[in-house]
């Protein structure tokens, strides 16, 4: 029997187009003085997001000593908010991170993240820096920019902002599932969000990258953000989420600074995550006492070099833009 499983899962042109892309990407950042930097792979912290399952591994020292266990990390993020606050000032990282989970269709266990810091910028500035970016390394155009209550309103007929938690349970039983029951609220957010929002963001047949910035997320779903208030004086996240040709495509913060409440929301994060059964993995303490000792004011954001590489050369399957994907690995 003939093993064809050596051969790369993607074609020469598609790893050809990506060396370009990669090399287009470092150009940006080198001409605007952004520098690249490298954080460790293996950790003894992990996120603590519900929605992110890490590899757990161990260290085992030979000869002596007691062995450890590691994590691989799912972003380089926690690493690089402690050079922010040694003083980086503008950084950037492309490399390789993990997540436990799927495989196939959009997503590998292993794949490439783009993901960068702008001392003195906000979530809505930095959209220009993204927008500026794939600019530079692709046929983008930016179509719109618009906030997430926009979007409800537009295509559910709701307030995401001051809807009850049983109304947008009910939002979600009437148009996607009568089974679905006692769902969180930003899983109902999320639920309705990726169903009949997301797949409109961006023609899909189009070979211009059709771009829309979604801003002003509900406070729940602030993640790493800090909070603000919209001009409807509503609670809301500074983050921004890019969608391209209906496929999210980056995610920006305007990081938050206080260490206390990173603390209690890395709390909050493993006390759902015990809630649903899943691992329980520890937080990142150093990025806590690093935000304690003082991060600049920045924004950061994080980009699916894989996903970007799909979109310009038009394919759902991540493997055509792999080397070698997960079932060659």
């Amino acid at each position: 029997m003939t093993n064809d499983l050596w051969h790369p899962s993607a074609s020469m042109m598609a790893l050809k187009e990506r060396a370009r892309l990669l090399r287009k990407a470092r150009a940006y950042f080198d001409a605007r003085g952004v520098m690249e930097v490298e954080t460790p792979m293996l950790s003894s912290s992990a996120t603590v997001d519900v929605y992110i399952d890490s590899f757990a591994t161990e260290f085992s020292p030979i000869g002596h000593g007691q062995s450890q266990l590691c994590y691989l990390h799912t972003s380089p993020e926690f690493a690089m908010k402690r050079l922010l606050a040694a003083g980086s000032g503008d950084i950037y990282s492309l490399g390789r991170v993990f997540r436990n989970g799927e495989a196939g269709g959009r997503h590998n266990p292993e794949f490439t993240l783009l993901e960068w810091y702008r001392v003195g910028m906000n979530d809505r500035r930095l959209m220009d820096d993204v927008a500026d970016l794939l600019s530079s390394v692709c046929n983008f155009r930016e179509v719109r920019r618009c906030s997430y209550g926009e979007l409800f309103a537009e295509c559910l007929g709701v307030n995401p902002y001051i809807a009850s938690d049983e109304a947008l349970s009910q939002l979600v039983r009437d148009k996607v599932d009568a089974k679905l029951q006692g769902l969180e609220r930003s899983d109902c957010l999320d639920l309705l969000f990726s169903k009949f929002i997301e797949p409109n963001l961006g023609s899909k047949d189009s070979e211009v990258l059709e771009g829309y910035f979604v801003y002003d997320y509900p406070a729940t779903m602030s993640a790493l953000a800090r909070l603000s208030a919209n001009r409807d004086g509503h609670p809301v996240a500074s983050r921004f989420e890019l969608f391209v040709n209906g496929v999210e495509l980056a995610n920006g913060y305007h990081e938050l600074l206080n260490a206390e409440e990173q603390k209690q929301r890395f709390e909050q994060e493993q006390q759902k995550r015990q809630e649903r059964g899943y691992d329980i993995y520890p937080y990142d303490k150093n990025m806590v006492a690093a935000l304690a000792h003082g991060m600049p004011d920045c924004a950061g954001v994080a980009m699916g070099i894989d996903r970007l590489l799909m979109l310009m050369l038009g394919t759902g399957n991540i493997g055509d833009v792999l080397a070698f994907d997960f079932s060659r690995a």
